[in-house]
This record gives structure tokens, sequence and C-alpha cells, in this order.
């Protein structure tokens, strides 16, 4: 099936819906690089136009990617729920649109089931930021596991205190300084320096340690491969979370050495456990523009469309936290400040329509035509369209990844321009420390650096 649109006395034709879709995305160097970018602005309206007369069920019927050779699609496609579809069944893209600004939260709660990532990228491609972030912040999602996360006027914060040969001296040093400016309520996860089974269990005994210690009513994680962690809760690790990379093809899941079928072993070993105190959302994802591409597995499918589609994936397994790490994977993907703003405010989107505990790693590498005004600028807008968390780096300057990330103290100035709040368990533990009120001056003496070993 083909799509035309008229614009200026010139005819633009897309040969399939995944043209169509490429051809209508804002630009950026990923699409550019794989050959599929409108060939202009010209043309890119023409996409956007043409897309805005689609039926939400013509997308339905017509995967970007072929049901008999890819798992991810067959998900997508035997899991979408007609009863919650019913609502918009009927309307094209550009009506869903106006459908969505006009929605109430409970309006857009009971669709998430009823969408398919290829209609939440394909109406994001017709929207302002100002749309994204207005539906966006309209999308509550709610998860637990030992503190409640995602509530209305609350922002999460994932401490992470990576460490560049994953000392676990060193990665306390830096949990400390998270805990004593608030961070940490998400998760205290920490991206290990090597996949060594040993390495992860000794960060996992020494977080929960400190964890127990305190009775801090948060989770913990070391983010390694799936089957590392698994190895871990063979060998009785004290894992709380099960962290994996995914992606929106099942090429591109292979390329990262994982399937739905390894996912679901994993949950099921993590619910085993039994570790969660009010609640059993044991997994966390992240994402990322680009790693498609970059796996050569993103079937001709623009990467915005192929970034929503691995919320597909993370949507099957009830997740605590999901994250879009935006700016990581480089210049050739997200070229400048501009692009990876655009593209943190619609995997916000696409995640939070679809029912996902959505946050952002705001971020850029040193290559990338990006700063940090770049970086408080998307912050500011992504805690404005109610984003679930965001990450805490110590001086925003992850020392083993070499990124750079959002500071402990960059979520202090978003919770105090925005009047937003920490997990209400964390919350009262902040309080009941003191910590809240602390100051360098004045450190709570029950969690000082002597105590947690430091000192």
């Amino acid at each position: 099936m083909g799509y035309a649109h008229t614009l200026a006395n010139t005819r633009y034709k897309f040969e399939n819906l995944r043209t169509l879709l490429a051809r209508a995305s804002p630009y950026r160097s990923g699409d550019a690089l794989a050959g599929i970018v409108a060939a202009g602005a010209a043309e890119r309206v023409a996409a956007q136009m043409a897309l805005a007369d689609v039926p939400l069920a013509t997308i339905l019927a017509e995967p970007v990617v072929p049901y008999e050779t890819d798992e991810v699609t067959r998900l997508i496609i035997d899991s979408h729920d007609a009863a919650a579809f019913a609502p918009v069944a009927s309307l094209t893209v550009g009506e869903f649109r106006e459908y969505l600004l006009a929605a109430g939260p409970q309006a857009l709660a009971a669709l998430r089931s009823g969408i398919t990532p290829e209609m939440a990228a394909a109406v994001s491609k017709l929207m302002r930021q100002q749309d994204l972030i207005a539906v966006a912040a309209k999308c509550h999602v709610v998860t637990r596991f030992r503190n409640t996360i995602g509530l209305p006027g609350r922002l999460s914060v994932r401490l992470q205190p990576n460490h560049p040969t994953d000392d676990p001296q060193g990665v306390a040093a830096s949990t400390l300084d998270g805990l004593l400016l608030g961070a940490g309520d998400a998760v205290i996860g920490v991206n290990p320096a090597t996949d060594s089974t040993d390495a992860a269990c000794t960060l996992l005994e020494m977080l929960n340690e400190v964890r127990e210690r305190y009775v801090i009513p948060t989770q913990t994680c070391v983010l390694a491969h799936v089957t590392t962690t698994l190895h871990a809760i063979e060998r009785g690790a004290p894992v709380d979370l099960v962290f994996q990379s995914i992606g929106g093809t099942e090429a591109t899941n292979a390329s990262f050495g994982m399937s739905l079928a390894l996912l679901h072993e994993a949950r099921e070993a993590a619910l085993s456990l039994k570790r969660g105190s009010i609640g059993d959302n044991v997994m966390y994802f992240e994402t990322g523009q680009g790693s498609a591409l970059s796996a050569d597995a993103h079937h001709g499918v623009d990467q915005q469309t192929i970034e929503a589609r691995a919320y597909a994936v993370a949507r099957a397994f009830s997740p605590l936290l999901v994250n879009s790490v935006v700016g990581f994977i480089g210049p050739e993907y997200l070229y400048d400040g501009k692009q990876i703003t655009r593209a943190g405010l619609e995997d916000h989107f696409c995640g939070k329509l679809l029912g996902l505990p959505m946050g952002v790693d705001v971020c850029y590498t040193n290559h990338a035509e990006a700063d940090q005004d770049d970086m408080d600028a998307l912050l500011t807008l992504l805690g404005v369209a109610g984003v679930t968390y965001v990450m805490g780096v110590p001086g925003a300057d992850d020392i083993m990844l070499s990124y750079q990330s959002t500071s402990f103290h960059d979520a202090l100035y978003l919770r105090g321009v925005l009047g937003l709040r920490p997990a209400p368990e964390f919350e009262a533990w902040l309080d009941g420390l003191g910590i809240a009120r602390a100051t360098p001056q004045r450190l709570p003496a029950r969690l000082s650096p002597t105590l947690i070993g430091l000192g």
C-alpha cells in the first residue's frame, strides 16, 4: 500500500508505511546515516500531512517489521487489546493527536494496552514539543518494589555511583554523596565496569548491606547483562531488580545477547526471591535511539519508531523502571542539543503513552555538539512533562562510562523549581534522618562517612 500528498504542485509518494514514517520524522543524523531521511523540509511536511490522514487501524494492519520474522512484532500484534483500542479505532493519526491533547488522565490510562508503538511514534511526529509535554504530563504510571514511584507531583532519582574499577569503597562513597543530597529513591544502580559475576555479587552484597543497615526504602541494582544477573541469583546474591538493555527488533535484542524468553526466565527468577516489600515490579530496562541501526537491525525503519517498539518489549514485563539514554549513543545518531532534546521528549511521550514508568538519562557524549546548557533545558522540559525519574551522577560526569549526565544537584534544582518531591516512603526516610535539611557543615550523625566505612 502506498501513500502520497501534493504540496506546492509537487506530488510526493511514499511506497509504504515504513517509508512514510521515516520521511515524516524530524531530521536526525541517525536517519540520515541510514539513508531514510526526507530529502528536505518540503518532503518532510508532505509526509507529515500524508501521515495525518492515515487511519490508526491501517497502522495496526501494516507492521513495519514483518510478523513472520520478528518476535517483537508478534508481541505487539498478539498482545494488542482491541477493547482498549475501540475509543480511537476510527481515528486517523491527525485526529488521534487532537484526541490526546483533549483527553484526561483516566482516558489516557485506559488507552494504554490498545495503542501500539507505531501509533505512538506516528502521532509524535505530528506534535510540537509543547504537545509532547502536555500529553505526557497527563500520563501517570505508578510502580512499586520497596517504595512507590511515579505518583503525580513526585520526581525520583536513580543514584548512579559508577566506578572505573568497580571498587566497592569508591561506589560506597558516591552512594553516600547521593543519599545526602536526596537521590536514590528510583534505585541505587551501578553500571559495572566488567561483566564479571564475582564483581556483580560483591557490589550487590555491599549495596544491600548499606540499604539494610540504614533501612533505606529503595532498591538496588547492578546493571549487568541479564545472564550475569541470573548467575548471581543462582549464587544467592541479593538481587532486587533484573536489568537489561533492550531494542525494538528481534535482531537488535539478539545483538544484546538476549530474547523475550530469556527476559521471562529472568523475571520469574527475580519474582521467586520475593524481595519487594510493597510491590513486585522487578525489571529495569534501558533503551536508546540508534541501537538498532548500530546493530544493522533496523529493517529500514526510522530510529524513533524502532525506539518506541522497544517499549512494547518493556511493557510486557511490568518493569519498575524504564529509561532512554537519549544522548549516550553519540552524534552519529543524535548530532546536537536540538536533536537530543527532541528525541528525549519523544521517548518520554511514547513511553508514558504506552504505560511505562518512563525516565530519561539527560545526557550527551563529549564529541556531540551539545553542552550542559542543552541538558539544563531538556531536564527542565522533562520535569514539566512529568518525567518519572532522572539520573544522579556525582558532578554530572560519569567517570566509568565517560559521558555527561545530570548531577544530584540538578535533581534538587528540578524538584525545587517545580515543587516536586521524592517517592513518599523515601521522603519520610530523608526527613527522619534530617537529610533533607543537611548541609556540608552538619551531616546526619546516623549516616556519616565513618559509619558507612569510608572514614
